[in-house]
C-alpha cells in the first residue's frame, strides 16, 4: 500500500509494513519473520529482466525450503518499463519468466509518491535515503528483519549468493 506523504518514515522494522500482493490482498510482512528476504523492484520491459529473473528464480528454487523469500515489487518509474496492469504483469512473470516467488502490487520506489516501505528501505540501508537508480535494486534482509545490504541494479543476484547462504545458516536471534 503506497503512500504520497513526504513525512519521515515512522516504522522501525520491516515487519511493521503491510503491502498488497499482485492480486490486491493485504500481506503483513511480519509473516516473513525468521526468514531471509530479498526485496527487489522489478520490471518486465527492462534490459536487465531476463538475467535477474533467471538468477532470482534459481536462488529461490534452491533456497526457498531453507527460508529464503523473494518479494518482487513491480515499478514503472524507470522509463515506463512495467506499464502493464497487475493481471498482465502477473501473467508475464508467472508464465513467461517462470517466477514462483512472491509478487506484489506496483509501487513507486523514489520521489514524493514512493511507498513507505521503500522510503524505509532507502533510509535504513547504506543508501542513506538516496534514490534507487534503476530496476532490480535488491535489499537483502536477515531473519530478524535487519537490512544487511543493498545491491544495485547491475549486481547479479548470484554474485551475492554466499551472503544469502551465510544468513540462512545463521540461527535466528544471533547478531
Amino acid at each position: 500500500m503506497g503512500c504520497t506523504s513526504s513525512e519521515p518514515v515512522q516504522q522501525s522494522s520491516i515487519y511493521e509494513f503491510t503491502m498488497n500482493d499482485i492480486d490486491g490482498n493485504p500481506v503483513s510482512l511480519a509473516q516473513y519473520r525468521g526468514k531471509v528476504m530479498i526485496i527487489v523492484n522489478v520490471a518486465c520491459g527492462c534490459g536487465l529482466t531476463t538475467k535477474n529473473y533467471a538468477q532470482l528464480n534459481d536462488l529461490y528454487s534452491r533456497y526457498a525450503e531453507k527460508a529464503l523469500c523473494i518479494l518482487g515489487f513491480p515499478c514503472n518509474q524507470f522509463f515506463w518499463q512495467e506499464s502493464g496492469s497487475h493481471e498482465e504483469i502477473k501473467d508475464h512473470v508467472r508464465n513467461f519468466l517462470n517466477a514462483k516467488f512472491d509478487l506484489f502490487s506496483k509501487v513507486e520506489v523514489n520521489g514524493k509518491k514512493a511507498c513507505e516501505m521503500y522510503k524505509f528501505l532507502r533510509q535504513k540501508s547504506k543508501l542513506k535515503g538516496k534514490r534507487i537508480g534503476w530496476n532490480f535494486g535488491k535489499f537483502l534482509i536477515d531473519k530478524e528483519g535487519n537490512i544487511v545490504n543493498y545491491y544495485g541494479p547491475r549486481t547479479n543476484p548470484l554474485s551475492f549468493e554466499q551472503d544469502i547462504v551465510a544468513l540462512l545458516e545463521k540461527p535466528s536471534g544471533q547478531v
